[in-house]
This record gives C-alpha cells, structure tokens and sequence, in this order.
C-alpha cells in the first residue's frame, strides 16, 4: 500500500500530529528558535503546510466597491482565496533541501516529480494533498523516528511560473509535531518581485532537533537558495506535472 493511499485509508490520524486545542508558537525574528527534542516532539511525522490567503487590497474591483456601498461587511471575517481560483494568479509551492549525515544531498518538491520518501532516504516525502484540497504539494511529511540521519533540512516556498506576488499574499508556514503546539512562521514581509523564500531550517544539532525560522527571500529560484546556504548542487531547468495540478 502506498503512503498516499494509507492516509486516505485512515492513518491520517498518524501524521495530523499536534492538539487544536494547544497554543501556537509563531517563530519571529526575535525569537527564532525552538527545539523539538526540548517538548518531546522529536519522534514520529512532523507534518508541514503551506496556506495563504490574498491581501484583502488585492482583492480589487467588485468586491471593493461592494465594501464601500456596505460597510458592515468590514466587519465579516476576510474570506481565504484557495488556490486556483480564478480571481487569483498565486500558486505558492512547497520544497526541501536535505542534507544527511552520510552525506547525501538533493531536494523534495513539485518540480521534477522529486517527491521523496518518508520511510526511506531522504525520509521527507512530499504529498500533494493540502487543506484547500488541491494537488499541488503543499504539505510534506518528515520521519523523525530517523532524526539521527538529518543533518539539515531547508524548508522552502517558491512560485514557480506564475507572477511574482509574495507582496500579494498572506502566507503561513505551520509545523505539526508529534507532541505539543503547532510552530507557524509567517511571511509577510514585502518583497514583490521575490520568487523564492527559505522559510524555515531543521537540524540536528548534537542529536537535538532545532527549529529556526529563517524567512529570507531571494529573487531566483533553488539554485539562489542553494547558493546562500553552501548546498552545492547542480540544477537544471525543471518542469512540474500538470497532471496532478
């Protein structure tokens, strides 16, 4: 059975780690660190989403004009744009660049079908199925239970072929661990041609599991990011499935 399959066949509950009910820990640049090993969350799936929701002044035309004819309307919640909707031109997604501790490096993400594999090397698999139910890999598993074999793990989000538009955008990065409160880091910095941003690192620092957030943006695409942070791959041009889109 496939790991896909096995979550639409129940063992979702395995990887949707973490209790509603507990607070959240927004990493900011203040405080930019936390350690999984520390709360007990380093064992098991850390499941990790990409959302967002467009900037309500980018909404434009209609729905403006509607708010100005009736203002009570203000006051409703703002209403989340999922992806591919047709007032919306964003499609943020998902990547990771992995380095292990024998050495292996590569990368996790759409482009290329590099989906990985969450029982096996790299032991991050990416899935395709996110809250707003599209299948475009905004939600990637990583199995802690082989933590000892992490070096670092680079989390990433990137647009790939659409315009760049992070400025446009409220996007979250959210962890769910294992054990305790969800970790979310925000990217609301304005950056409007930025095409890439390294969201958040994950290492294994004396076999403890540390949690930074990063939130840098570069305007290129994974070549950028692995420059800035000494990955030393090569990249070529890649090309994403329209398939499972």
């Amino acid at each position: 059975m496939g790991f896909l399959d096995g979550l639409r066949r129940g063992s979702e509950s395995a990887f949707d780690s973490g209790n509603a009910a507990t607070n959240a820990i927004e990493l900011t640049k203040r405080h930019a660190q936390v350690s999984l090993t520390k709360q007990g969350a380093a064992t098991g799936h850390l499941r990790i989403n990409l959302s967002w929701r467009m900037r309500t002044s980018d909404l434009g035309g209609p729905q403006r004009e509607s708010l100005l004819r009736h203002p009570l309307k203000a006051l409703k919640p703002p209403e989340v744009v999922g992806h591919s909707q047709s007032m919306v031109n964003v499609d943020l997604d998902l990547g990771c660049l992995y380095e292990l501790q024998d050495g292996a490096k590569g990368v996790v993400q759409p482009l290329g079908g590099l989906l990985g594999d969450v029982n096996a090397p790299p032991y991050v698999k990416l899935s395709g199925d996110d809250r707003f139910g599209s299948a475009s890999g905004e939600t990637m598993y990583v199995n802690l239970d082989h933590r000892e074999q992490f070096k670092r793990l680079l989390i990433f989000a990137y647009i790939y072929d659409q315009t760049p538009a992070f400025d446009r955008t409220h996007a979250v990065v959210t962890l769910y661990p294992s054990n305790g409160p969800r970790i979310e880091i925000g990217l609301d910095e304005r950056h409007p041609q930025a095409r890439s941003c390294a969201v958040v690192m994950i290492e294994n620092v004396k076999n403890e599991i540390l949690v930074r957030r990063e939130v840098k943006f570069v305007y290129g695409f994974q070549a950028e990011l692995d420059r800035l942070y000494g990955w030393g791959l090569q990249w070529g041009r890649g090309f994403k499935s329209k398939a499972g889109r």
